[in-house]
Order: C-alpha cells, then sequence, then structure tokens
C-alpha cells in the first residue's frame, strides 16, 4: 500500500495537512473513462472514505464510502450546496474558465442552496403531479406516446432486417427521451435540437461548456416567455401556475433540468440498463425474466448509476470525514458507484438473489433527495423501453466486447457515447411495409394533442443518418 504519512484513524490528520497541500492525482483520464471502480478502489486503498483528487486543474474531496456519504447528504444544514461557500472559488483560486463551474454556477434547484430549495421543489411537485397522477388524461397519454415512440425505433430498425447491428443509443435510447422531453416541455423551435446538444456539452465539461451554457439560457429564455404568454398543458405551463412570480430567467434554468434530467439521464439510464442485463451478474437479468423489472432498474442504479458524482457539498465548519480534516468551504464529491461498491452498503445482495437494496444514492438522499414526481418519470420512461426492447427482441447482446465500450469523459455522468449491438427480432414480430408504415405514423399523429416537433424530425434524423448525434 502507498503511504500518505497521514495516520488514517479518526483525529490522525495533521493540522497542517490541506487539500491543496496533498498535490492529488487527476480523476478525469482514460483509466476512470473505461474503469472508474479501479480508480475508486485505488483511491479507497491510499486513502480511505474520501481522497484528495484533481478535478480538471481544481483540487476537490471525493466521498467514496457509504456511510459517510450517506451522512452528507442527511445533513444538509451543515453540508449545503451553493457555489457561494466555496472558499477557493470566493478568493479567485478557482479559474474563471474552469469548465465544470457552468453546471455548478447553473441557478436550478439541483445546484441552488439555501432558503429557496423548498420553495422550487413544491413547484417542481406541482408542474409534475398531471404526469404521475394516474387519474388524469396527461398521464395516460404520456404512456402512451412514449410506448407508441418506444413502438416506432423499434418498427425502423426492423425495416433494416429482422437482424443486424445497430447503435442502440443513437437509434433508441436517446430518442425516446429526447421525445418525452419535448413533449413535457411543448417546445415546438427550430432551436430545440442545439439545446439539448449544448447541455450534453455542459454535463461532459467541454472546453465551450460556458458558450454552451449561454446559448441553452437563452433558448429557456425565449421558451419561458412563450409559455408565460401562450401557456399549455406542459411542464413550464404549471410550474408558472404553482408559483407565477417565477422569472423568466429563473424558470429557463429549471427547464434546462429537466430537459439535462429527462434527455440525458433517461437516455443514460435505458443504455446501462440494457448493458447491465446483458453483461452484469445476473440479477438484473434475474428479475426482468420475472417480470419484475422496476427491480431490474433497482440493480441498474445500484451497478451503474447514471449520475456518477453528486454536486458538491461545502462544510460551513471544519469537519473530520474519514483520514481527513476538511476545512470549511472545501468542494465534497460524493462518487455514487463508489460508495454502492462498498461492502456495507451490498450487505444481503448476493447473487441468487432477484431483488436488491433499496438503500442505494443513485436519486440521492435526506432532504435534498430527487422529488418522488422525477423519480417516478424517470423510472416510468425506462421500464417501458425495457418492456418493448425485450418483447420485440429475441436477441439483445453487445457487438463489441463489454471493455471496448466507448464510455463519456464527464465528471457527472457515467454514460456512453455509443451502443453498439447485436439483435434478432422475435420470430412473431411482424414487420410492416414502408407504406402502411406511414399511415400508421399519420393516424397516431392525429390523436395526438400536439403537432409533429423539432425533436420528431431530430429522431428521423438520427435514425436516417442524416443527423449525426455525436458531431457535437
Amino acid at each position: 500500500m502507498e503511504e500518505t504519512g497521514v495516520e488514517r484513524v479518526s483525529g490522525g490528520c495533521p493540522p497542517e495537512i490541506t487539500l491543496e497541500s496533498l498535490a492529488p492525482e487527476p480523476l478525469l483520464g482514460r483509466e476512470y473513462q473505461d474503469r472508474p471502480e479501479d480508480v475508486h478502489e485505488r483511491l479507497r486503498r491510499r486513502h480511505g472514505a474520501v481522497a484528495p483528487v484533481d478535478l480538471l486543474g481544481v483540487p476537490v474531496w471525493l466521498v467514496l464510502n457509504y456511510a459517510e456519504a450517506l451522512h452528507i447528504l442527511q445533513n444538509d444544514a451543515m453540508w449545503p450546496k451553493g457555489m457561494q461557500y466555496w472558499r477557493a472559488r470566493n478568493e479567485g483560486r478557482v479559474p474563471a474558465d474552469w469548465p465544470v463551474a457552468p453546471a455548478l454556477e447553473a441557478d436550478n434547484t439541483m445546484a441552488r442552496g439555501g432558503a429557496d430549495h423548498a420553495r422550487y421543489r413544491a413547484a417542481w411537485d406541482a408542474a409534475l403531479k398531471p404526469f404521475q397522477d394516474p387519474g388524469h388524461p396527461r398521464t395516460r397519454r404520456l404512456k402512451d406516446n412514449i410506448r407508441r415512440t418506444a413502438n416506432e425505433l423499434v418498427m425502423l430498425l426492423a425495416q433494416e432486417g429482422r437482424s443486424g447491428v445497430a447503435d442502440l443509443a443513437a437509434r433508441f435510447s436517446r430518442p425516446l427521451p429526447l421525445m418525452v422531453a419535448g413533449e413535457l416541455l411543448g417546445v415546438s423551435g427550430p432551436q430545440s435540437e442545439r439545446t439539448l446538444m449544448d447541455i450534453w456539452r455542459i454535463l461532459d465539461a467541454g472546453p465551450d461548456s460556458a458558450v454552451a451554457s449561454a446559448r441553452v439560457h437563452t433558448a429557456m429564455v425565449a421558451l419561458a416567455e412563450e409559455k408565460r404568454r401562450r401557456p399549455g398543458e406542459d411542464f413550464p405551463s404549471y410550474m408558472l401556475a404553482a408559483q407565477p412570480r417565477l422569472t423568466s430567467s429563473a424558470l429557463a434554468h429549471e427547464l434546462t433540468m429537466l430537459m439535462g434530467m429527462i434527455s440525458d439521464h433517461a437516455g443514460i439510464l435505458i443504455a446501462n440498463a440494457v448493458v447491465e442485463i446483458i453483461t452484469g451478474d445476473g440479477r438484473a437479468r434475474a428479475s426482468l425474466s420475472a417480470g419484475m423489472i422496476r427491480e431490474t432498474v433497482n440493480h441498474v442504479v445500484l451497478r451503474k448509476p447514471p449520475l456518477a458524482n453528486f454536486m458538491p457539498r461545502f462544510p460551513l465548519r471544519d469537519q473530520r470525514l474519514g483520514a481527513y480534516l476538511i476545512r470549511a468551504g472545501e468542494p465534497v464529491w460524493i462518487a455514487t458507484a463508489a460508495t454502492h461498491a462498498d461492502l456495507r452498503s451490498a450487505a444481503g445482495t448476493s447473487a441468487d438473489r432477484a431483488t436488491s437494496t433499496r438503500a442505494h444514492l443513485s436519486w440521492g438522499a435526506g432532504p435534498r433527495q430527487c422529488p418522488a414526481p422525477a423519480r417516478e418519470l424517470a423510472n416510468t420512461i425506462t421500464t417501458l423501453a425495457l418492456e418493448c426492447l425485450f418483447e420485440h427482441f429475441a436477441t439483445l447482446e453487445l457487438a463489441v466486447p463489454a471493455d471496448q465500450l466507448p464510455w463519456r469523459s464527464s465528471p457527472f455522468v457515467r454514460g456512453l457515447r455509443s451502443l453498439p449491438i447485436r439483435y434478432e427480432l422475435r420470430a412473431d414480430y411482424e414487420i410492416p411495409s414502408p407504406d402502411r408504415a406511414a399511415d400508421d405514423e399519420r393516424a397516431a399523429s392525429e390523436e395526438r394533442a400536439a403537432p409533429a416537433s423539432t425533436l420528431r424530425r431530430l429522431l428521423a434524423g438520427t435514425v436516417t443518418g442524416t443527423i449525426d448525434p455525436y458531431s457535437f
């Protein structure tokens, strides 16, 4: 074991040890991109429950153990969110062009600290309720449209042959939640495609993340103003009804969060679920075979959580965590997958069981846990997507070795750039002729409340190859 010069026992961290003095190793790199679990374990062996790491040139703390992560999440008053608490940033020691900053500076419910959180959370609950209430027509319409779009995607793939090789991310797991996001937002403008691509740039901390963030905000402000003038049966209109005093800028931040959560997070969850079912330890496949699809999703968020690292917390005063004394105002990130790998969180999840622990932290914990309506929406999209896939395909397997899957390099999410799969349709799947498929699509369009949007044109472009979803 590599020595650090610090005795890892309670109270064992010398007072002169600071985050900056530890020369932390870079977190993001090829090894972390391909095998983050190896990086987490090396850090855990060297440092224990919490480790200093370099995040694109800025030193931060990374929490690796479950108990310490849960302690932070359940003590929001002592470990708040909010960039205003970051001492190094307030002292000018964080580069102004740090590519992670645009995501952290977003003034939305996920990143925001302070007293306003409860007010915004209540508005979120009210705005999502029409899409979650079993008795509300919008809930039934949304689920019907998710199923219809999923079936359309399978049909488009089937028209190329009963078997073959395809990128399931570009052909299914990304466009499906993209359609859902478009329906929730009620979007119909020409900037929709660029907005989604810019959100990916921000979450992946690309070199142009600041410019992308400005473009997204401008587009979402325009959408907010449109919904204020002409409200509809959509999330922004419902949120304005719940909080009429929201400014267009404030609502734009929340709409950006929703689009990222639905279009990116849910898309990652679908793709990660397919990978876990195909390559995992058998528990996800066992629960799927037993018809327990929601339990399948539970396995996936335990083993391959889409949100790799939570937004940072900042202790209000010096706090001992693991081997180290965390100074007031130092950034503390929670590595979700690392905490799940901690043996204490894996207790009782033997490989021969089809049920798993629900103590995972994928949705957070404590007072800032992801709101139940948002969790339910993500679960609904994913379960309906998996139902469709495994209903229509007799075979789904990776077309490349698992260790060659192209993972994104991101400080926030753990998702694939592409998912090459080899597929074969079930023998009883009837492939519609192109003419019949066109007729069915026209009939379905007439049933929908809104006309086909720019997002549906993006779907057609990604499927036919006229739009490259990775060209950004």
